[in-house]
């Protein structure tokens, strides 16, 4: 049961994390920030695997340790990030607060509804990646307009019922995916530790994940729909 509860534990450090990652967004360190926001990332990315292989479920089962995956994931995922694209100049000063509060309301009903997760292991709509997206639109230093229409697109993606694949729970190409998304977060990493500078090039190769991500999704999406429907 210990063991269980340390699994526990590891989940949620990622709001200690995402608290530190608002401290060096309040103190205008980004760099420091998007540092946090990757080890959270990497929390995230493991917690679930320990927990499974630690039988947490079994061992307490009063206790929902995915709800308390869902709390830190809407702080570190939404709320955080959001924050540092706000702080960061990211979004027109005019249409700042109104795309904030786009992405805060999607992203809550994202996390509330039932189906956000299918029981065969998909996300059901955009799933909440705006860490990512704060990191690209930062690094990119695209006309802040620009970057409002996307993440204004993003947040009506929320509401679009496209299946987006979970790499590590996946059936198909599950090898492949976790380890090029492994790489790509090296890419990030290394991305992150160079800011203040940005690479051009960098930035290319490290979309190269995102683009494969989104295509593999849209593939299993429809089959999906397809093998529903039959």
């Amino acid at each position: 049961m210990q063991l269980a509860w340390l699994a526990h534990l590891y989940t949620a450090t990622g709001v200690i994390f995402g608290f530190l990652a608002l401290l060096a967004i309040a103190a205008e360190n980004f760099r420091a920030a998007f540092l946090w926001l990757f080890v959270a990332m990497l929390v995230d990315g493991t917690d679930g695997w320990l927990a499974r292989r630690l039988r947490v479920e079994e061992r307490l089962p009063f206790f929902s340790g995915a709800r308390l995956d869902d709390i830190v994931d809407y702080v570190t995922y939404v709320f955080v990030p959001v924050y540092l694209l706000y702080q960061a100049g990211s979004i027109p000063p005019r249409g700042a607060l109104p795309v904030t509060i786009a992405i805060l309301l999607s992203s809550a009903y994202g996390f509330a509804n039932e189906e956000a997760k299918t029981h065969d292991h998909f996300f059901t709509g955009f799933p909440s990646y705006w860490n990512i997206v704060a990191l690209y639109l930062f690094v990119a230093r695209m006309p802040g307009w620009l970057n409002a229409v996307i993440l204004l697109a993003l947040c009506g993606l929320v509401f679009v019922r496209t299946a987006y694949i979970y790499p590590s729970r996946m059936s198909t190409l599950r090898t492949v995916t976790v380890l090029s998304g492994s790489l790509w977060g090296v890419v990030l990493l290394w991305m992150i530790w160079r800011l203040p500078d940005r690479s051009p090039g960098l930035l290319i190769v490290s979309l190269l994940f995102p683009l494969y991500y989104a295509a593999l999704s849209i593939i299993l999406s429809q089959r999906r729909k397809q093998v529903l429907v039959t």
